[in-house]
C-alpha cells in the first residue's frame, strides 16, 4: 500500500536524510508537500524529483525563486508560516516534523490536528511545549513518533515493555568538538571550531548545540515530555563512539541497549515505517573491529547547559518555551561573533533569571499563543542581555 508522505524541512540534513530513503523505494510513497528555507533551488529539485504536490519556503521574500524554479512542472509553490501549516493539514498518512527551532511547533500541531502520525525530528517542540503536542495528538487520534536517535532509541528498548518496570533512561552524548580540550581554552572556541562534529553529519546550528551539550540538554527534556518519566530518572553520559544511543534500566536491575551506527537513517526508517522494519543502507557494525566502547560522566563545567535543562524540567510550565528561545538567540550571538562560545549558557541563565519574574507568564496554560508570547519575550530579553542593555543576574540557579 502506497503511503502519503510529507517532508516539513526537506532541504535540512534530517530532511535530505528522509529523501533519501523515500527515493530508495519510490514506489511505496506519494509524496505530497515538502517545504525548505531559503534553499529553494533545492527545494525545487526535491519537489521535481519526487513529484510533490507543493513546495513551500518559509520564507515570503523567496517564493519568486521557487516559482521560477518549479515552472511548467505542475507542481504548486507558496510561502510564509500560514503555507507551512496548509501544507502540513493536506492530507497525508505521515509527516515529518524537521523545521528547526520552535518555528517547527506550529506546522507540526496543524499535521496533529488532522489525525496524522506525526515523525518528530523537531525536539523545540516537545521542550517549548510538550502538554500541548502530546495534548493535540490525543485529543485528534494522532500518533508521535520519535526521530531524534537517543528517543528513537529509547521507544525501541520500550517495545514489549511496561512504564512501570522502568527505573531510568540513559541517553549518550557525544561530547561534541570540545569533549577533550582544556576547560581553560573553551572560551576562546572559535564559530569554525565549533561546527566541526567528531562523529555526525549535521548542520551547523545543530552541531554547535552538540559541542555546547545544548542539544542534550533540549534532549533531557524532551525524554521528560515524552515518556513521561520523573527528571531524576533521566541521565546523561558521554559516549565518544556514538554507538549506544540510549539505554533503559528496569526494576530488575537490567539495562536494554540500542547500538546502531552514527546514521540518522536508521531513527529515520524506524519511523517511517513503524510498525514494521524494513531493510535500511546503514553500516553493519562489526563489534570486533569497534573493539571497545567508552563511556564517562559529562563535566559541570564543561556543559552548564545540562544543570539549566535539570533546573528547567522541575520549574515546568513555559520554563521550557524560554530555555529554548534564549538557547536560539544566544546561539544567533555566538554564530554573528556578539558572544563567545561559553557565554552561551550565561545569556541563557540571565533570560530564565529575568523572565522567571513573570509568574503569570510562567504559569500560562498550554496554548500556542501562551507559548509563542514565553518566546517573543525570552528573545527580547535575551537580546537586551548580549547588547548589555541589562544588568546580569546569574547565580548558581535561576528558580
Amino acid at each position: 500500500m502506497t503511503r502519503r508522505v510529507t517532508i516539513l524541512g526537506s532541504t535540512g540534513s534530517i530532511g535530505c536524510s528522509t529523501i533519501d530513503l523515500i527515493a530508495r523505494d519510490p514506489e511505496a510513497y506519494d509524496v505530497v508537500a515538502l517545504t525548505g528555507g531559503h534553499n529553494v533551488t533545492l527545494l525545487a529539485e526535491q519537489a521535481i524529483a519526487l513529484g510533490a504536490e507543493i513546495a513551500v519556503t518559509a520564507h515570503e521574500d523567496s517564493l519568486a525563486d521557487l516559482r521560477e524554479a518549479l515552472s511548467g512542472t505542475g507542481i504548486e509553490a507558496a510561502a510564509g508560516e500560514a503555507a507551512l501549516c496548509d501544507a502540513a493539514r493536506r492530507p497525508a498518512d505521515w509527516v515529518m516534523s524537521a523545521i528547526v527551532g520552535a518555528a517547527g511547533l506550529p506546522p507540526g500541531l496543524a499535521a496533529l490536528e488532522e489525525g496524522t502520525c506525526l515523525a518528530l525530528a523537531n525536539k523545540e517542540s516537545l521542550v517549548t511545549a510538550g502538554p500541548l503536542i502530546l495534548g493535540t495528538a490525543e485529543e485528534y487520534e494522532a500518533r508521535v513518533l520519535p526521530v531524534d536517535s537517543e528517543h528513537s532509541a529509547v521507544f525501541q528498548a520500550l517495545v514489549g515493555e511496561e512504564m512501570d518496570a522502568v527505573e531510568r533512561v540513559i541517553i549518550t552524548a557525544s561530547g561534541g568538538a570540545f569533549r577533550d580540550w582544556p576547560l581553560e581554552k573553551l572560551a576562546g572556541a572559535t564559530l569554525e571550531q565549533a561546527s566541526s562534529h567528531p562523529n555526525w553529519d549535521m548542520g551547523q546550528r545543530i552541531t554547535i548545540d552538540s559541542a555546547s551539550m545544548f542539544n542534550k540538554a533540549l534532549e533531557l527534556i524532551e525524554t521528560k515530555e515524552f515518556f513521561g518519566v520523573r527528571p531524576d530518572q533521566i541521565e546523561v553520559i558521554v559516549h565518544p563512539q556514538s554507538l549506544v544511543h540510549a539505554l533503559v534500566g528496569f526494576n530488575d536491575g537490567a539495562l536494554m541497549a540500542h547500538v546502531g551506527p552514527a546514521d540518522m537513517r536508521h531513527a529515520i526508517g524506524y519511523a517511517l515505517n513503524w510498525p514494521h522494519r524494513k531493510i535500511l543502507p546503514v553500516e553493519r557494525l562489526d563489534l570486533a573491529k569497534i573493539g571497545q566502547l567508552d563511556f564517562r560522566a559529562p563535566e559541570d563545567a564543561r556543559y552548564p547547559a545540562l544543570r539549566l535543562a535539570r533546573e528547567v524540567m522541575e520549574a515546568g510550565g513555559m520554563a521550557g518555551a524560554v530555555f529554548n528561545a534564549a538557547k536560539e538567540t544566544a546561539l544567533d550571538g555566538f554564530i554573528a561573533g556578539r558572544i563567545g562560545f561559553m557565554d552561551m549558557a550565561g545569556v541563557v541563565e540571565d533570560t530564565l533569571t529575568q523572565v522567571s519574574g513573570d509568574k503569570t507568564l510562567m504559569s500560562a496554560a498550554f496554548t500556542l499563543d501562551n507559548v509563542r508570547a514565553a518566546d517573543q519575550m525570552a528573545r527580547m530579553r535575551a537580546d537586551e542581555i548580549m547588547a548589555g542593555a541589562r544588568t546580569p543576574q546569574r547565580s548558581n540557579t535561576w528558580t
